[in-house]
């Protein structure tokens, strides 16, 4: 799970999608067999070790009109704290930098990696679609969605047709999605590459406003996103299914993440000075994905690949299976295990070296890094009477960053600059 901002966290917690564009289904929803609304609700905390915790609910309504037509609606609302890598390396002596707001400082323990802790926010996204079984053949779905925090904003569109051959055994499917995004970050966006101020340097209150007015630029920025995809799903026989999918994604605007920064450090590994990241503002992404689902004497199991490559140079390969078994008609229990390898975008850098040319692009957020990550879960589900469902699921994820191959200086070779970060998942649903 390659996690770049605080919206890309957000985001990455959020249990289902708006967009039609998921790795793992394309096949539409079927239509249930009643007009009842069918009712998910979810609570879930997610908890980094010393760093990020959110809890996150989760409600979503399908309402059925006939045979043919289907309207989901759901509702996400979480909410973050904690504190998040700032992209600064760890030092011999205690390091203190300007919040994002230009309005005071924080401290960083000698040694430690730094954390900037103004991390926190609520988010609250709506989405709503519509699928119609347009004859026995074809299907198609329209849906909006829209989310918002203190500092971001997005709206977006989705849409899709299916179309079924062969006795409905293969479905070819087509999605696209397309979301613009409103960024305006506490204190402003920070000039690319520029260095961070401090108050203590300036003789008066005005002069240290006027200087960090000159790191940023007025007014917010936008993101568009154009997504696009094709699957084919085959049945194989009474028990087994093959999926595959190709996605192309195309993104321009802002990209950069307003609240990273990167150390310049001399020869000796001692920080000179901080400087605001700065990413391209266009990527171009592909990605392939495969899955195959069968039906045990007594369970199902799923095995899943993924591949994903864009113009940053960012690769990475995701293995996942679930296996679920039933102990009884009523009770299931399910294994989930899943590992991630990625390769850094081409512009990262864990630091900067002093006396060197600035760089037009370059940022230390470990999660474009080189890395890898595994999650390993369980989950137990209850059928109960009227058709109502309880589960409970507990997960255990942990991202590895690496070294990309940089040549580490003088006294940072002290010091854990790829520290891992370790997260527990939990999550109650019910089903009625």
């Amino acid at each position: 799970m390659q996690l770049t901002s605080k919206q890309s966290i957000a985001s990455a917690l959020a249990l289902a999608s708006c967009s039609l564009l998921s790795q793992q289904a394309s096949a539409a929803e079927p239509i249930p067999a009643t007009d009842d609304w069918k009712v998910d609700a979810a609570i879930m905390y997610y908890g980094e070790q010393d760093r990020v915790q959110a809890a996150e609910a989760i409600g979503n309504v399908q309402k059925a009109f006939g045979d043919s037509s289907l309207l989901d609606l759901k509702i996400v609302v979480d909410s973050l704290t904690g504190a998040s890598a700032s992209g600064a390396v760890a030092q011999s002596d205690s390091q203190t930098f300007t919040r994002p707001s230009g309005d005071g400082q924080y401290t960083v323990a000698a040694g430690d990696t730094p954390l900037d802790d103004t991390f926190h926010d609520t988010r609250v996204q709506l989405s709503a679609n519509w699928q119609e079984v347009l004859n026995q053949d074809w299907t198609g779905n329209i849906g909006v969605y829209g989310s918002k925090e203190f500092d971001y904003l997005s709206m977006g569109i989705n849409g899709g047709l299916e179309r079924s051959f062969n006795k409905n055994n293969t479905t070819l499917s087509l999605s696209g999605a397309f979301t613009n995004d409103v960024v305006d970050p506490v204190g402003g966006r920070p000039v690319a590459m520029s260095e961070m101020v401090f108050r203590g340097n300036y003789a008066n209150d005005a002069d240290y406003q006027a200087a960090f007015d000159q790191t940023r630029l007025a007014d917010d920025d936008t993101k568009q996103t154009s997504d696009i995809m094709f699957g084919v799903t085959q049945i194989i026989n009474r028990n087994w299914l093959m999926q595959a999918n190709y996605g192309l994604s195309s993104v321009s605007g802002y990209m950069t993440d307003p609240y990273k920064i990167l150390s310049e450090v001399d020869v000796n590994g001692q920080t000179q000075a901080y400087r605001y990241e700065n990413r391209p503002d266009s990527r171009l992404k592909h990605s392939v994905f495969l899955l195959t689902k069968g039906a045990l004497d007594s369970g199902v199991v799923d095995f899943s690949y993924r591949y994903s490559t864009d113009d940053w140079e960012i690769q990475s390969h995701t293995l996942e299976t679930h296996y679920r078994y039933y102990f009884s008609p009523s009770m299931y229990g399910q294994l989930h295990l899943r590992y991630y390898q990625q390769q850094a975008a081409e512009f990262y850098q864990p630091f900067l070296m002093s006396g060197d040319a600035i760089p037009e692009y370059a940022s230390a957020d470990y999660r474009i890094g080189d890395m890898t990550a595994y999650t390993i879960g369980l989950k137990f589900g209850q059928r109960l009477s009227g058709g109502h469902e309880l589960s409970y699921r507990i997960e255990y994820y942990q991202q590895n960053p690496e070294n990309n191959g940089t040549e580490i200086p003088g006294q940072l070779q002290n010091y854990d600059l790829f520290p891992a970060v370790k997260a527990i998942v939990a999550q109650v649903s019910y089903s009625f």
